[in-house]
């Protein structure tokens, strides 16, 4: 195998800039929203005190879990010896480390208090997984740290033991971190939507997914802006294999999570509200998740052409599906919360309190640009790293990718051009 190079981010477009831009004014528009909440309270979001989990959390889960896939890509490099994948393991990596760091803004700015986070972070519950996650989340960024210091560093390089143990612990370590995460809610048995064991492989089999179709993007994104085929038709036809293996997956959990409550009479209730009966938690299942986010993506993956048009059906497929995702976590975390608690199984419940009653829940704009802030938090991060550092792949000297002869207007029977390699 040729050695590998790599090469950071140095020429800018317009649209690339204006790309930051965006995402700089979503960062700032989302700390105004987190500070226009803190200041007045849950009164101006759509939460109350039946759904205390809103929209932020929503986005903040998606990220942390979608961090988790993210790696997938220099786990299956190092752990599973794959080498076609290590070009993008340098990515994988700061991509996981980038979106765990936005998920987790959005949490501890929408919980509130943000100057007690220390007293959390070293106050514990051990009893409780949310202080597990603490652990988790906080190991999660120092691990892939050290990963890809055994990947960038030149003398951690020569060690291939180093890397290869750092990449098991790393996998092992993203593996708990999500079923942590899904079992925030499988451990919540109070909440009929949430009581499942089968939420820990949900939200893994979800983690590959979403995390991969972020990598695509970044890659696709990158390719355009160095104008260098970061992912040949090769890799893009592998990456494309494993979006539609992973949206599988996600569908099959999914269809088997639902199944298993609608065969249990205790919990028929809250799935016929989450799949017909819910209002809008039942249009955004079936069109959000199943339509949109699943079975249009997996259309637009089985039918692409080769060449330009292909890679835009996989760009498309991908943004898709996490439109998909977001969709999923919405119904998983407003639904589950809009249902009423069972106080008392078998009777009706009514109270001054709303007990017994379906919760309402609208999200207010400032939960938006908060949730939103998240994701472009995530990918200034990745900007910033990929400028300062070499984190993307350059092919061997002498190669000149299809999009450098497409932005200098070449034809098949021009010269090639002398300008950047990939």
């Amino acid at each position: 195998m040729a050695k590998l190079a790599f090469q950071t981010l140095d020429d800018h477009s317009t649209p690339f800039w204006a790309l930051i831009a965006f995402h700089v004014a979503l960062v700032a528009a989302g700390l105004g929203a987190a500070l226009y909440m803190e200041e007045n309270g849950h009164i101006v979001t759509g939460m109350n005190n039946q759904v205390v989990w809103g929209l932020p959390h929503v986005f903040a889960v998606f990220l942390i879990v979608a961090a988790s896939g993210a790696l997938n890509v220099a786990s299956v490099s190092s752990v599973f010896n794959r080498l076609a994948y290590k070009p993008y393991a340098r990515l994988s990596g700061l991509l996981a480390i980038a979106l765990l760091i936005g998920g987790l803004a959005v949490l501890v700015l929408d919980l509130g208090r943000p100057d007690r986070l220390l007293v959390a972070m070293t106050t514990y519950n051990f009893k409780s997984i949310f202080a597990w996650n603490i652990y988790l989340y906080s190991g999660f960024v120092v691990i892939v740290a050290a990963y890809l210091f055994s990947m960038m560093d030149r003398q951690a390089a020569k060690s291939a033991a180093f890397g290869k143990a750092m990449g098991w612990l790393a996998f092992g370590w993203r593996l708990a971190l999500t079923t942590g995460t899904g079992s925030i809610f499988g451990f919540l048995i109070a909440r009929e939507a949430y009581d499942a064991a089968i939420l820990a492989p949900l939200f893994i089999a979800a983690s590959f997914l979403y995390g991969l179709a972020f990598t695509v993007l970044v890659l696709l994104t990158m390719s355009r802006e160095t104008r260098d085929e970061l992912m040949p038709e090769e890799m893009l036809g592998k990456f494309r294999g494993l979006l539609a293996i992973f949206a599988l997956a996600v569908l099959y959990f999914t269809a088997v999570q639902h199944v298993t409550k609608l065969y249990s009479a205790a919990h028929q209730g809250v799935e016929l509200f989450l799949l017909r009966d819910g209002g809008v938690f039942p249009l955004v299942f079936w069109l959000g998740q199943i339509g949109i986010g699943t079975v249009l993506p997996l259309a637009l993956l089985a039918f692409a052409p080769r060449g330009t048009k292909g890679r835009l059906a996989i760009e498309l497929a991908s943004a898709l599906f996490l439109i998909g995702g977001l969709a999923q976590l919405y119904v998983i975390i407003i639904g589950g919360q809009a249902f009423p608690l069972a106080l008392f199984p078998g009777m009706e419940v009514s109270s001054p309190a709303l007990d017994g009653e379906v919760g309402r829940y609208v999200p207010a704009l400032p939960e938006l640009l908060l949730g939103a802030s998240g994701v472009s938090m995530a990918m200034l991060i990745v900007a910033l790293a990929l400028r300062l550092m070499p984190f993307l792949p350059k092919a061997p000297a002498g190669e000149v990718s299809a999009n450098a002869a497409t932005a200098q207007g070449l034809g098949a029977s021009d010269p090639m051009p002398s300008g950047r390699t990939l």
